[in-house]
């Protein structure tokens, strides 16, 4: 039976740093001295430093104009048009800059398959015939798009890759995460939508995925729904932009559902024997779920908290990102586990080992 590997992986973020400048816009928009008193105090348990944009911030006083662009203007955000016609213009350059880190450029004639990702933004013809066309791929390579599926997008796009190289073990697959989370802020300033937008910002990764025998391979995908949650994680699209509800419940149920059916769903008779973990950085409370509810050891998600250190939550992107430190640290032992949730309350998870020259 032929494997399939993640052999490579690029990742690219804007150039605009706008986290410290996104705590001090919502000090002034927040109403009241107790919504400001506890923003305040939730960034600074959020483990977060960086967020990037490709909106640079405007100058002060923002009380007008949010962005250098003047795309959100108080009394006046965009509609959702305004806003798909940015993520066509900015995703595909984003994700071409992901393509060119993965460093094989002049090998992208081989490329079969394309498989893009995204639930920030839609138009057709797609971001996979216009990367398609960018990167000079072949007019014969296979697309597929992986829309709206939240931050556990990656999981399903990885898992087509290798389905796709069991079935055609010539095949190779580049697989393309990319979102810009920071097209939906919506008008709404009260403390619950403050925080969750604390945590999203802008990036793209991307992966080659082939049977070559070196990098990660991937195998053992498996899939749950946390029973009563559908309610948790949702996101809408409205007439200014996309809606997102983040509950504050989440991190708990996560915690007490790993607690019961973590381990039996990853199938680990030996969970010590797992010694890379690769968990979405959704948030630092979801990363402490994760820890206290399949009981893991201080450091075991430290790449995971790496990674919403350095670049937030990136939506479905963001445990690509975290792969790829794996992938660069080369310590930690060589198996590994990776998990990424989303709407559903949805649980996606698959296993990985290095092998090769990782």
């Amino acid at each position: 039976m032929t494997r399939a590997f993640l052999n490579r992986i690029g990742t690219a973020v804007p150039e605009h740093d706008i986290h410290a400048e996104f705590v001090d816009f919502a000090r002034t928009a927040l109403p009241d001295a107790r919504s400001r008193a506890l923003f305040e105090r939730m960034t600074a348990l959020s483990g977060i430093e960086h967020r990037y944009s490709f909106l640079e911030p405007g100058p002060k006083p923002r009380d007008v104009y949010l962005d250098k662009s003047r795309i959100y203007q108080r009394g006046a955000f965009p509609t959702t048009r305004s806003r798909m016609q940015l993520f066509e213009e900015f995703a595909l350059v984003l994700a071409a800059r992901a393509v060119e880190q993965l460093g094989i450029v002049g090998d992208l004639a081989s490329i079969t398959h394309l498989v893009v990702a995204s639930c920030t933004g839609f138009s057709a013809p797609g971001l996979d015939l216009q990367l398609a066309g960018r990167l000079g791929l072949s007019a014969s390579v296979e697309r597929t798009i992986i829309g709206f599926m939240g931050c556990f997008a990656a999981v399903n796009a990885l898992k087509l890759a290798r389905h796709i190289v069991r079935s055609e073990p010539d095949a190779r697959v580049l697989v393309v995460n990319v979102e810009l989370s920071t097209l939906h802020l919506q008008e709404e300033w009260e403390l619950e939508t403050m925080l969750m937008f604390l945590l999203f910002a802008d990036g793209c990764t991307a992966c080659l995925v082939s049977a070559d025998a070196d990098g990660l391979e991937i195998d053992n995908f498996r899939a749950g729904v946390i029973p009563r949650s559908e309610s948790l994680i949702t996101w809408h699209i409205g007439d200014s932009g996309f809606r997102m509800r983040l509950s504050g419940q989440v991190p708990g149920r996560i915690r007490r559902w790993l607690g019961e059916h973590g381990h039996a769903m990853l199938g680990l008779s030996e969970p010590e024997a797992v010694t890379l973990w690769a968990v979405h950085a959704g948030g630092r409370s979801v990363l402490d779920a994760v820890q206290q509810g399949l009981g893991l050891p201080p450091d075991a998600l430290r790449f995971s908290r790496d990674v919403l250190r350095d670049v937030g939550n990136v939506s479905s992107a963001t445990l690509v990102f975290v792969l790829d430190r794996i992938m660069r640290g080369r310590e930690g032992g060589r198996d590994g586990v990776a998990m990424a949730f989303g709407p559903g309350l949805s649980v996606e998870t698959f296993r990985f080992r290095r092998v090769g020259r990782t």
